[in-house]
């Protein structure tokens, strides 16, 4: 019997998906646990396996298009069966639900529209400046990577004038980048997962808003409203911490890549998991009739990819090591900026990290990440000067932090008492290991 396929939910917030592209065509055979459909959410663009046995005998919401979490998208059955598509729609959770449409057009159809602003014209498109060959799927999609998609929207490429070197003649980041340099660009370029294309005029740009980058402004704009922001500055020497991380980096380098590099951020997790510890409120969640107040340490990183801000989480960080901070950091900037990262790996985090240090940034303000009661927004070291505890006027390498408090949560004192802690432990390590 013929099973309507709905729009998963696949990220914990997520509320409409994307469709990327269809990995079969109607007709196909589809196996349980076969890849059905690219879907990009608000976090990623992931592949969707089929959750039932047949044959794909519908496509409902073709790609560009976006749905609400349960409206239909497919249809798998019985090889040659017949269905009834409204009778089945009309049984199903949503029913046939509208796809919302993302405003994609053909490169070669775009035709002066709407501007930006009134009483500019926007120029027609223009085709891709190099004809490339094109390997595409069963479907007439041309088969790309994500990141490849990301990398031609950023770059201005045509995906569909790239040839494709990875596996079956797939699209891959570096053929992108290579048909870059070799000048295969075009004027207006389609956004990843079949977003609206970027349609440049005399004085504007009209740019698409990805699942992500609408995620971002929904909990944002809801965080700042919702959440009574104040705000805690303090700035720590780091002349010790600087030292201990130049004896970590010799070893590590003796090693022959036994033991991980360690970077100035990574003993900024260990000293914020650690006072943490110490100052549990501040580690905890407001629940609207109660604080939830967390009974484990696991920090959300802050990581920029161009799509907008993910906050992959190390779990359990006050139990670890820096070595082992140094590692799973690195392991999750890696797989953000390759789009690979899952679920688990944004879920439960209770306190976030944002540092812009090595962007020469030296002070800033974050927005909470909802639900947790704090951030810490951390800048770059600089020779400041200083007066020392005998009064001498002194230079010292300094970081200046700050922290975005809740204050349904957190009072300032209870925050101060944590960031004074947070302090000592940059100033003296050895005082962490206590």
């Amino acid at each position: 019997m013929a099973q309507i396929i709905e729009m998963p939910k696949l990220s914990d917030t997520m509320e409409e998906g994307g469709i990327a592209n269809w990995l079969k065509k109607e007709g196909d055979t589809v196996d349980i646990g076969e890849p059905l459909v690219e879907i990009e959410t608000d976090k990623a663009t992931q592949e969707y396996e089929s959750p039932e046995d047949g044959v794909l005998l519908k496509i409902i919401v073709q790609p560009g298009k976006t749905v609400a979490l349960r409206t239909p998208i497919a249809v798998i059955g019985a090889k040659g069966e017949k269905v009834d598509l409204e009778a089945l729609l009309k049984g199903s959770s949503k029913g046939a639900a509208a796809p919302t449409q993302k405003a994609e057009a053909p490169v070669e159809d775009t035709a002066p529209a709407a501007s930006a602003k009134p009483g500019v014209a926007m120029p027609a498109a223009a085709k891709p400046a190099v004809e490339t060959p094109v390997v595409a799927n069963a479907s007439g999609r041309v088969r790309s990577s994500p990141l490849a998609r990301k990398v031609a929207e950023e770059l201005g490429v045509a995906i569909d004038s790239v040839s494709g070197s990875g596996p079956g003649g797939r699209i891959v980041m570096r053929d992108v980048q290579d048909a870059k340099s070799s000048g295969a660009s075009a004027s207006v370029s389609k956004g990843s997962s079949g977003s609206a294309p970027q349609i440049s005029g005399a004085e504007a740009t009209v740019m698409p808003v990805s699942m992500m980058r609408k995620t971002i402004a929904k909990r944002l704009l809801a965080a700042k409203n919702d959440a009574p922001h104040f705000y805690l500055t303090v700035s720590a020497n780091m002349e010790h911490l600087n030292s201990w991380r130049a004896r970590l980096n010799d070893d590590a380098a003796k090693s022959d890549g036994k033991l991980a590099k360690t970077s100035v951020n990574d003993l900024m997790i260990l000293g914020v998991a650690r006072a943490l510890r110490q100052h549990p409120i501040v580690n905890s969640s407001w629940q609207g009739d109660h604080i939830l107040q967390h009974s484990q340490v696991h920090i959300a990183l802050a990581v920029a990819l161009p799509d907008g801000l993910v906050t992959p989480v190390i779990r359990n960080t006050d139990h670890l090591g820096v070595r082992e901070i140094a590692r799973q950091s690195r392991d999750l900037a890696t797989k953000a900026k390759d789009g690979k990262l899952t679920n688990n790996d944004y879920a439960n985090g209770t306190f976030t990290i944002s540092n812009l240090g090595m962007f020469g940034i030296e002070e800033f303000t974050a927005i909470i990440n909802p639900p947790q009661a704090a951030i810490l927004a951390i800048g770059a070291a600089t020779p400041s000067p200083w007066v020392d505890g005998a009064g001498n006027l002194v230079v010292q390498t300094r970081v200046k932090m700050t922290m975005s408090c809740d204050h349904r949560v957190v009072d300032g004192a209870s925050g101060a008492a944590f960031l004074k802690t947070l302090v000592s432990y940059l100033e003296d390590p050895l005082s962490m290991m206590a």
